[in-house]
């Protein structure tokens, strides 16, 4: 059982990872959103379109895979499964002969021709990838040893020395399959050393907002945090309920095994609260290189044992009358190496909700989304920017977001598409970005 200041102190840094404020209200948005899919064709158009929805679990376990990368192969068409491991992803109809991929870390990539798969009803099996070794090897690691570890050597593994980053952000709102809230930004930031106490700062340098969206007939959601909350995710640096020392003892730890990553062979650690902690915490999997024992990536989420809890910590406001369910929240933070430094590269995170209000059968889900990208890392030119200039944990980007829009910026680019892979939309301003 966790009270008094502990459960106190979980209760912030869980609020900090998705806050949500739902508003009785209704704003009428047009519905054009997916008039401008690629190539400028109609989302109904069927005779142009393939339409792809199903669904993607580990082959062994069964259980659904989250945060899968799907792409047709040779293309910059993707989208990612969501929380329970479902995708939707519509096609050109030229590209039916190609083949759709399905890429996840610590799991094989599987290309699979389009023209194989149903419309609906599609179960993606995706084994995973470890390594052979010898189990003496594996016996003799204990997991929360090889932890501190890798805490230990944080500080040869990862830059002690602040640098600068553009990201590029996108943060999205749906109801049911609809979206009703897409916004996207390109962000300077000052990203601190990994051995001081010092925040990073993050600013708005482009941004804009999709009014091509569903109509949100009953409630307003508002995502607060934006992109503070991506670089929150940086367990690394903000070692929260995942890393922090005094956390240990409300974890079960066990050993998963060795994985490739991006031609990175990596230990596999497990984790899940305990049965004890009446609070909702995290479950998920640690990934540490076994060369330099550096933290490659983790993968987690709140767990099923306290999930029915978590509405108390993430939904900050809601109408009287209104039940809110988190059904599922999601988060990914990857690493990638530069120069034997280590670098945040990647910062995903997903809630998932059901809304009801009393004495009514009426029920709607929602989901929210945020995903950061690291397209550049400059070591040499370091501003560190005012903190008034910087983004806040109390910000509501999609309200703030407005503010720096720049169509001349954004040029050919000028739709926003939710379904289209973070890659993709980075590609796409590849030239701005390196000019900026």
């Amino acid at each position: 059982m966790i009270k008094g200041e502990l459960y106190a102190i979980m209760k912030r840094v869980l609020f900090l990872f998705a806050i949500v404020t739902i508003i009785a209200a209704g704003f009428p948005l047009n519905r054009s959103l997916y008039a401008s899919y690629p190539d400028n064709v109609p989302q109904d158009d069927t005779t142009r379109l393939i339409t792809i929805q199903g669904k993607v679990i580990d082959a062994v376990t069964r259980s659904p895979i989250v945060f899968v990368s799907i792409f047709v192969d040779g293309t910059s068409i993707g989208t990612v499964t969501n929380s329970e491991g479902e995708f939707i992803i519509k096609i050109l109809n030229p590209l039916k002969d190609r083949h759709l991929g399905f890429y996840h870390i610590s799991y094989r990539t599987l290309l699979i021709p389009i023209q194989s798969l149903k419309e609906t009803g599609n179960t993606i099996l995706l084994e995973s990838t470890p390594y052979p070794i010898q189990e003496v090897t594996i016996m003799g690691e204990n997991p929360l040893n090889l932890i501190r570890k890798a805490l230990s050597k944080i500080s040869s593994n990862y830059s002690t020395d602040p640098v600068m980053m553009t990201c590029f952000y996108r943060e999205t709102i749906k109801k049911n399959r609809n979206y009703v809230a897409v916004s996207e930004a390109v962000l300077d930031v000052y990203k601190a050393s990994y051995k001081s106490l010092e925040t990073d700062r993050i600013r708005i340098f482009k941004g804009r907002r999709s009014r091509d969206v569903e109509r949100m007939d009953t409630v307003l959601f508002k995502l607060q945090g934006g992109p503070f909350v991506s670089f929150l995710l940086d367990a690394v640096k903000n070692h929260g309920e995942i890393l922090a020392e005094n956390y240990f003892e409300f974890y079960e730890y066990k050993m998963g095994g060795i994985v490739n990553i991006n031609d990175e062979q990596a230990y596999v650690i497990h984790f899940d609260q305990i049965d004890a902690v009446d609070a909702p915490m995290y479950k998920g999997t640690i990934y540490i290189s076994t060369k330099d024992l550096a933290f490659i990536g983790i993968d987690f989420a709140i767990s099923p044992k306290r999930i029915d809890m978590a509405s108390e910590f993430l939904i900050k406001k809601k109408p009287i009358g209104m039940t809110v369910d988190v059904l599922a929240a999601n988060y990914l933070v990857k690493y990638r190496k530069i120069d034997d430094l280590w670098y945040l590269n990647y910062a995903r995170s997903e809630l998932q909700l059901r809304t009801r209000w009393k004495q009514k059968l009426f029920r709607s889900n929602y989901s929210t989304m945020s995903e950061m990208a690291v397209t550049d890392i400059d070591r040499e030119n370091v501003n560190k920017y005012r903190y008034r200039e910087s983004t806040k944990p109390t910000d509501i980007f999609v309200d703030q977001v407005a503010d720096f829009e720049d169509p001349e910026f954004w040029g050919d680019y000028n739709i926003i598409k939710p379904e289209e892979s973070i890659e993709a939309a980075i590609e796409r301003i590849r030239k701005k970005l390196e000019k900026h």
